[in-house]
């Protein structure tokens, strides 16, 4: 696979960049004009073996420049991507509504009892919000998007640095193609602003792999440390390849053993105080979800098993025909290497292939044979896919520069920059299509919420119901204020829904220590949950689709109920199944059916009979 080369002792950067240079062109007569050699010595005038050095280098955006272009793609997505997972909501909006405004809903996982998230992770992304609203004391709503600019703020921040990485890594050509990857995709687009572990591990990744990338191992360890005990035990997994090279490779053993016992103190400790704080007892929190998820009997099967073609069918939609490149990223520069007896291969200049892709494939075998598959659960990787999709990329420009082009007097970039930029190109119009689809078929939830977020304030309570739609809550933040609360309808869901904190009746225990005696970790249904019947609603919202039942009727058919605000909703069954993953101006309206996403306001007096309302 092409092993590692070392960097020599007091290597400049410039020197670095020629080496880089020279490799992405000719290191013959067969790629490029024939220059005279240009010796790269050390400082004691030690020549390196660098190849064929290039006059000029190839243009590559400045970190500036990848940064401002980086942060428009993610505030777009601050604003413009909306919820899509349920779990995003409940564990991590709603406790943290809870921690700035004293009111939000629970799940079992934030019960003493069970204790599976910690409060130390929410309080991190908490804190600027509460900075925010105690200084310019906005609505809550602007709190929530606030919140969500950081997030892509700080992702910027991440992929500029992962992008710096790969440019010291794997050359011009690649760092360009992964930077437009990271920029265009509708993966990067879903995730980089979500509130969930894996975005958090997402971060951390584009991090620690940087930092690989740059042979900063201290760095690397820190970050990958970072991610599995504040975010996602899981996130370990990718660590595993940087610990083989720093340990077995590089033989830096000292380094690893000192900067793991350095990280665990520095991350543990206040993780520990903070969650033993809030749950009122000894907590360790990656430690019991890693116990619920992998030594129950129950476990994650609890909440939906998919086949094996899942992540496929989700590769293919967050990074269209990239995703295919990125899973044969290996055979593909092995047969690259053969093909062109080792010159012009774009390995990595510190790591051999399978090194570098190893985190890669070893998360996709771990997540892929799982029965329990969620769209979240690959996020951490989705820059890897990005950079294994640019390698791909890049050795198909060079496989073509010495398959077809017969007069080699240029560098290879002259003459198959138009296939890196069709690559990108179509993938990035693909993933906009992608991107535009979501939007069309589902800102009807949001735009609703932010109907609600207007809504009157009243002195005494305000309930606004949900049956059937309790998934797509936008969360606690599109409230206008605490006299509003939500209440949930019996529907066809026989599952486990949230519950509000309990109120503390002394100031010196935390509602967060209170437990409810009616949470299970089975996902069973718990009837206490439900508000009784829609005349208790004074608002309710609703999907007005085929979906019909005596537990999930159209109430706006019903005389107590009139209308407040409406808008469309992608009907998936009664759509085509191209066009409605996929907007394309024009056919997708034609081709697309939608249905009825509505804000109900109760008319009527309240009546204590069901069957009235």
């Amino acid at each position: 696979m092409g092993g590692p080369r070392q960097r020599g002792p007091s290597r400049s950067l410039k020197d670095l960049k020629k080496e880089i240079n020279a490799r992405n062109g000719g290191q013959d007569s067969r790629y490029g004009p024939k220059h005279k050699p240009t010796e790269v010595v050390d400082e004691n005038g030690v020549p390196y073996t660098t190849g064929q050095v290039q006059t000029s280098e190839p243009w590559t955006p400045s970190p500036y420049t990848a940064f401002k272009v980086l942060l428009s793609a993610r505030l777009g997505a601050a604003v413009w991507s909306g919820i899509s997972d349920c779990d995003e909501t409940f564990n991590y909006w709603e406790p943290t509504h809870h921690l700035l405004y004293g009111q939000g809903l629970q799940t079992w996982e934030y019960d003493p009892k069970f204790a599976l998230r910690s409060y130390l992770y929410l309080l991190v992304h908490a804190l600027p919000g509460w900075i925010y609203a105690r200084l310019a004391q906005p609505n809550p709503m602007l709190v929530f998007y606030f919140l969500r600019c950081l997030f892509g703020f700080v992702c910027a921040l991440c992929e500029v640095y992962f992008y710096r990485g790969v440019l010291c890594e794997f050359g011009a050509n690649v760092g360009r193609l992964c930077l437009g990857l990271l920029v265009c995709s509708a993966g990067m687009f879903v995730s980089s602003t979500a509130f969930l572990p894996s975005t958090t591990s997402m971060y951390l990744t584009l991090l620690s792999m940087g930092a690989w990338f740059h042979q900063k191992y201290k760095l690397a360890i820190f970050t990958t440390a970072l991610s599995t005990f504040l975010s996602w035990p899981f996130a370990a997994l990718l660590g595993l390849p940087i610990a083989v090279d720093i340990v077995l490779l590089k033989g830096k053993w000292r380094l690893f053993i000192n900067w793991c016992l350095i990280s665990a103190v520095t991350i543990l400790c206040p993780l520990l105080i903070c969650d033993s704080y809030y749950y009122g007892k000894p907590v360790f929190a990656s430690l019991n979800i890693i116990w619920y998820n992998v030594f129950t009997s129950h476990g994650p099967d609890l909440y939906g098993t998919e086949p094996a073609s899942f992540y496929l069918l989700n590769g293919l939609l967050n990074f269209n025909f990239i995703f295919l490149a990125a899973l044969f990223v290996l055979p593909v520069q092995t047969l690259t290497r053969l093909i062109l007896h080792g010159d012009m291969s774009s390995s990595g200049v510190f790591l051999s292939d399978s090194l570098s892709q190893s985190p890669l494939y070893l998360w996709l075998l771990v997540f892929w044979t799982t029965p329990h598959k969620e769209e979240r659960f690959l996020f951490p990787i989705y820059p890897l896919i990005c950079l294994a999709g640019a390698m791909v990329v890049d050795s198909c420009q060079k496989l073509f520069y010495f398959l077809f082009v017969k007069v080699k007097s240029r560098h290879f970039l002259a003459h198959t920059g138009w296939l890196g930029g069709l690559s990108l190109g179509v993938s990035a119009l693909i993933s906009f299509s992608r991107i535009a689809a979501l939007y069309q078929g589902y800102h009807g939830v949001t735009d609703i919420w932010m109907q609600v977020n207007q809504l009157s304030d009243s002195p005494s309570t305000t309930t606004i119901c949900m049956g059937k739609e309790w998934y797509r809550y936008q969360s606690s933040f599109f409230l206008p204020t605490t006299n509003f609360k939500v209440g949930f309808l019996q529907s066809d869901f026989k599952g486990q829904l949230p519950k509000y904190y309990l109120k503390s009746t002394s100031p010196d225990q935390p509602s967060t220590r209170l437990s409810h005696e009616d949470f299970n970790d089975m996902n069973m249904e718990e009837p206490s949950r439900y508000i009784g019947h829609a005349g208790k609603c004074h608002f309710l919202v609703d999907l007005e689709d085929n979906s019909v039942s005596d537990l999930q009727p159209h109430y706006s058919q019903h005389f107590n109920w009139t209308i407040e605000s409406e808008f469309e909703f992608l009907d998936p069954g009664a759509s085509n199944p191209i066009f409605r993953a996929f907007y394309v101006p024009w056919l997708s309206r034609r081709y697309c059916r939608y249905n009825r996403y509505i804000l109900l306001r109760r008319v009527s007096p309240r009546r204590t009979n069901p069957s009235e309302d």
